[in-house]
């Protein structure tokens, strides 16, 4: 029953913070640039996702840390979430709304890797992002 609870609190709290954030353009976008294909923007959140469940660094959620396969699964869930919302949301758009701070807390996401400092989420996935661009 409290789990249930707790899933149903969370996910309105999603649902606002969503809301109340309203679309977000890439960095260094033009405005009134097209956004990536919804096909395109899906195979970087997920790549996104993995590459943080592949990494071997640690993910800071409200003061507790989460090894990459939790992490992997809380952000999997976060993303669910907002693309039943937004099917055609970025990738930049899932790390500032879902992948960067909590939607509960507001409190800001960190990533951990062995021999790094400590960042944060927002910075680590950008990186990332570009990395995996750039791959192409």
């Amino acid at each position: 029953m409290m789990r249930r609870l707790l899933a149903g609190l969370f996910a309105c709290t999603v649902a606002l913070s969503v809301q109340a954030a309203g679309p977000v353009a890439p960095p260094g976008a033009k405005p009134g640039a097209k956004p990536a294909d919804a096909a395109t923007a899906q195979r970087e959140i997920r790549g996104l996702i993995d590459a943080l469940g592949r990494s071997g660094c640690a993910f800071e959620r409200n003061g507790e840390w989460y090894d990459g396969a939790r992490a992997r699964t809380h952000l999997g869930r976060k993303y669910d979430y907002l693309r039943r919302r937004d099917p055609n949301g970025s990738a930049e758009s899932f790390i500032e709304r879902a992948a960067s701070r909590s939607s509960t807390s507001g409190r800001a996401y960190h990533v951990r890797c062995p021999g790094k400092q400590v960042e944060s989420a927002s910075t680590w996935f950008h990186r990332q992002l570009r990395d995996l661009r750039a791959a192409r």
